[in-house]
This record gives C-alpha cells, sequence and structure tokens, in this order.
C-alpha cells in the first residue's frame, strides 16, 4: 500500500471514528457541540472533563470508545509524521543526487526556460546524444522531467553555477522575454568567455542587443518558421531534403561540421590539393574559413587551414574518416 493510500485511510478511520462516537453520545442525551467535544477529548485521551454525568452505559461506551478511537489517533500521527518525514527526506536525497548527476557533467547543454521552445531544442539535443539541463523558475513545468533540472531563477549567477556552466559546452537563452535572455547572455558571458551561447529573440531589433550581450547567435523562431514554410512552398523538395538530413536520426547520411585542427594531415602541403570536396569518401558542401567567410562547393586546390570548418555530407562512417583525418572533434550541425 502506497503512503498516499494509508494516509486517505487513516484520515477517514479517524472521520468515522469522531462521527460515531459524536451520535454516540447525542444518543445520551448530549447536545451536538457537547457530543463533539466529549469524542475529541476522548478519543485523544486528553480528558479535560466530562461534559455531564456517564451513566454506566456512557460509561461503557466512553471506554469503548477510548480503545479503539485513542488508537486510531495516535496510529493517524504516526502516518502523518512518516509522510511529513519521508516526504522532505526524499525529496532532500532526490536534490542532492541530481545536484551531484549535474555537477558530474562535462560537455552538457543547458537550456534556460522550459517552453516550447527549450523543450523542442532540448528533445532535438538529445536525440543527438547530448546530457541536457534544463533550469526554469516554475515548478509545474518541471514535474515530471525526464532530464536533470534546477529550480530557480537563471539570471541568478548561483543558479548558472549549479548547472554547471563552468564545465558545459552551450547554453541555449529559452526565456520568455527578451530582457531576461540579455541577461543570461550577460551573466553567462561574463562566467565563461569561451561558451557557446545561443539566444532566443522575439523581435527582430532584440538580436543586436542579444549579439552585443555576448551571444553567439540569436534566433528568431518565428522568422525561421516563416522562412521554412515558404521554402516548402516554393522548394518543397530541397526543404525537405535538408529538414531530414539535419533532424531524422534514422538517416543514413548526415551533415555536420568539423574543424581542422593544427596537426591534421590535411594542413600537410601535398595535401592541399587532396580535392576537400570528396574527402574520406564525403561530399564537402562548404568550408568556412577562420575570418568567418563561406566558400561553397570548394575545389581541389583550397587551400586548408588550422581552424578552416568542413561542413560535410556523408555517411557515419565517412564522417568519422574526415574526423579522425582533422585530428579534431566533430560537432552536429
Amino acid at each position: 500500500m502506497t503512503l498516499l493510500r494509508r494516509v486517505i485511510r487513516v484520515l477517514s478511520a479517524f472521520l468515522l471514528v469522531t462521527f460515531v462516537g459524536t451520535m454516540g453520545y447525542r444518543l445520551l442525551g448530549f447536545g451536538y457541540l457537547d457530543a463533539l467535544y466529549q469524542t475529541v477529548t476522548t478519543i485523544t485521551t486528553v480528558g479535560f472533563r466530562e461534559v455531564h454525568p456517564l451513566s454506566p452505559t456512557g460509561q461503557v461506551f466512553t471506554m469503548a470508545l477510548i480503545l479503539f478511537g485513542a488508537g486510531t489517533v495516535f496510529y493517524m500521527f504516526g502516518v502523518l509524521l512518516e509522510a511529513l518525514i519521508e516526504g522532505h527526506v526524499h525529496q532532500h536525497l532526490e536534490r542532492r543526487r541530481m545536484d551531484h548527476r549535474i555537477q558530474r557533467l562535462h560537455g552538457h547543454v543547458i537550456v534556460c526556460g522550459w517552453g516550447r521552445v527549450g523543450h523542442s531544442t532540448a528533445q532535438y539535443l538529445s536525440g543527438l546524444g547530448k546530457s541536457i539541463v534544463v533550469v526554469d523558475r516554475d515548478p509545474q513545468r518541471l514535474e515530471n522531467l525526464e532530464f536533470p533540472y534546477i529550480l530557480g531563477d537563471v539570471t541568478d549567477d548561483a543558479v548558472l553555477e549549479a548547472a554547471g556552466i563552468r564545465h558545459a559546452q552551450a547554453l541555449i537563452a529559452a526565456l520568455d522575454s527578451d530582457a531576461d535572455n540579455v541577461y543570461v547572455t550577460l551573466s553567462s558571458r561574463a562566467l565563461r568567455n569561451d561558451l557557446i551561447i545561443i539566444a532566443r529573440a522575439r523581435t527582430e531589433s532584440s538580436k543586436s542587443k542579444l549579439l552585443r550581450a555576448g551571444a553567439n547567435r540569436a534566433v528568431n523562431p518565428q522568422l525561421i518558421g516563416g522562412r521554412r514554410m515558404a521554402a516548402f512552398a516554393l522548394q518543397p523538395n530541397v526543404a525537405e531534403f535538408l529538414d531530414v538530413v539535419m533532424h531524422d536520426e534514422n538517416l543514413e547520411f548526415r551533415i555536420e561540421e568539423i574543424e581542422i585542427g593544427p596537426d591534421s594531415p590535411l594542413l600537410d602541403p601535398q595535401c592541399r590539393r587532396s580535392r576537400p570536396r570528396d574527402t574520406a569518401g564525403a561530399l564537402v558542401l562548404a568550408i568556412r574559413t577562420g575570418d568567418g567567410r563561406f566558400i561553397a562547393n570548394p575545389h581541389g586546390d583550397t587551400r586548408l587551414r588550422t581552424g578552416t570548418i568542413l561542413i560535410a555530407l556523408g555517411t557515419e562512417p565517412q564522417l568519422d574518416a574526415i574526423r579522425d583525418n582533422a585530428r579534431t572533434a566533430g560537432r552536429a550541425s
């Protein structure tokens, strides 16, 4: 029997004993209030006084009420105390276990704000195998959450520290207001200069503020959603192909970005003409240079430098081969 059922049953038993005692004293000639008072003082063994002198029948009834009622009351107090202690202890232990779990994470993503945007982001990242920590100030949003979470105001640096910002890979600021997202971005950038910060922008005018606050990217979900809808209307096959390779975990092909490391054999002078477009059997769709320029459909004599980003399409083994050659860890786009 669960603790909740035990509490419900013992409370029901207490109410039943109180009702029976009150009705019994009513039959012995007590008024309603006197009967209830006599019942409560009897079953709680307080015994201040008898409201009215008791006949032999009343004395027998009182003794029976003490035996059954006092036992019920003591058992009820025990169950309620157990429920109170067990609830607090369980909550405390669960919080400690979750805090330890978060502190052991490295390279995880902190999702600030558990609304529709935060939920969708976390589900996609989780599908890619990333560890997630959710932060929100509303306890109702965090009920039955499958991810580790921190209940608190994310604009507080202590909350960000508790979420493991010191060893996180990225932070997603998906709060309801642009002002909160700007504040979180400022706080996060102050705590970690190398942290990847992606902030939600509800309006186009706030994107520049978020970027100045330190966000790597400011994203307007409504704008992106509208553009995707337009793309599906004008070029449905292109849009669907990109949608599938970016978000379908069951597809054989994927698009990933891979950074060229300082010790990569691709930097060897003899390899600079090694046709980067079909490296390791995968197709290099574009490269991004160190100064942020994109070169689409790179030709065979494109020079690769340390920090160059390859944007490649291929199977997982092909992408693994490129990562091995690049001597750096790839990040799923």
